[in-house]
């Protein structure tokens, strides 16, 4: 068992080679560990002054007038290019808005559409594709909207672990909605292979990217994938309750039909017209009236991605060095038998957070918090870690094992 010392020297000489240590500065941080960023990010120093200014002066002077001057009217889209680059896509393809439950509606409802239009004479002929898989081990909230949106699309939803999805899809397949990091584990899985399995079906590829955005390449535009949603409160720190955003693939997006028509996706949404028209390009993902004071918080706390010239290939290769040492450092303090990692120790498998169970978490949890290192608890028996490299250090994970 290595001495606490020795772990704790090797913490320091980590943090100072680290090439985003400076980072750190720009968040608003204190005493405590916090390695709960997965569920939370922390708050961007800069945010407050920003979100001033949006209520004293872009509300409280130019009132009405900022939907135009401030630029309030075209945020979404503005604010979608600014996140593409984080997810490997072009401009053009993202909008801000909604929370992450109701892009997942969105995006699913209009996969199944495209799949049964298909069917009926478009590029992909054959079966009436009547069956949507969904992640077995998903988000709760993801499962729940799915078997709504196969009611509503009159699909059979069938729950499907996401290795064994290739097996499971058929000519009958429509849409498979997939999470690119278990929110349990912390498992990243095969985005590349899974995308391209399901193009081999005839179906289409919705990904909810909530675990991943900010914390590791996604490529969206590189491996084809057809939709995805995320949240923006985690890894991007915009705060709670930010707005998630949509990526629709640019060649989809002429055939992308919302179920939720809503009059900010109008092809004119000024003309008040009884009958539906919808906007061209990304656009289309929009419904009513954006939330502006979160979202330009969100625009806010963009900006550390542009000040610092982050990327996100730095930002992955610091999540695995961190989750790498953390988990040596749990293996160097902590009795054998007391705690099982339930995170793939393979990088290639792994995102940006250690899962650890043991059969007392919760209240183990509740301790680490009293003692200043918060992480989370699910149950019934996991500790969730999740690291943020632009502000969590080597000395962080130390402690934190410590």
């Amino acid at each position: 068992m290595s001495e606490p010392t020795s772990l704790a020297g090797e913490a320091e000489q980590l943090d100072a080679a680290d090439g985003l240590a400076a980072v750190r500065e720009r968040f608003v941080l204190d005493d405590v560990t916090y390695l709960d960023g997965n569920s939370l990010g922390a708050l961007p120093a800069h945010v407050p002054a920003r979100v001033a200014d949006v209520v004293r002066r872009q509300w409280g002077e130019l009132r009405i007038r900022s939907w135009e001057e401030s630029g309030w009217w075209t945020a979404p889209e503005r604010i979608g290019d600014r996140i593409a680059p984080l997810v490997g896509a072009a401009a053009g393809q993202v909008v801000v808005g909604d929370s992450t439950s109701v892009n997942v509606f969105k995006a699913l409802v209009a996969a199944v559409r495209m799949a049964q239009e298909d069917g009926r004479g478009g590029a992909r002929t054959g079966p009436v594709r009547d069956e949507i898989l969904v992640d077995a081990t998903t988000f709760p909230t993801d499962g729940y909207i799915a078997e709504s949106a196969a009611r509503m699309t009159g699909c059979a939803l069938r729950p499907v672990a996401p290795a064994e999805v290739p097996g499971a899809l058929g000519d009958r397949t429509a849409a498979v909605l997939l999470n690119h990091v278990d929110y349990r584990s912390g498992r990243l899985h095969d985005l590349p292979g899974l995308t391209a399995a399901v193009h081999a079906a005839g179906a289409y590829a919705v990904w909810d990217l909530c675990h991943s955005a900010g914390a590791l390449p996604v490529g969206l535009d590189e491996h084809g994938v057809d939709l995805a949603v995320g949240c923006t409160y985690k890894y991007l720190n915009g705060g709670p309750g930010s707005p998630a955003y949509l990526y629709v693939r640019r060649d989809l997006q002429p055939r992308f039909d919302s179920p939720l028509p809503g009059w900010n996706s109008h092809a004119e949404p000024f003309g008040m017209r009884p009958a539906y028209a919808p906007a061209s390009g990304a656009v289309r993902g929009r419904v009513g009236t954006p939330d502006i004071l979160s979202l330009l918080a969100l625009d806010a706390a963009l900006d550390v991605w542009d000040e610092d010239a982050v990327s996100v290939a730095a930002v992955r290769a610091k999540s695995l060095a961190l989750t790498d040492f953390f988990l040596r450092c749990v293996g160097a303090y902590v009795p054998d038998g007391r705690v099982e990692s339930v995170t793939p120790a393979a990088h290639a498998e792994r995102g940006s957070q250690v899962a650890l169970r043991c059969d007392d978490a919760g209240e183990v949890m509740k301790r680490l918090i009293e003692r200043g290192v918060v992480g989370d608890y699910r149950a019934p028996d996991v500790l969730r870690f999740g690291f943020t490299p632009l502000y969590v250090g080597f000395a962080d994970v130390e402690r934190a094992a410590r």
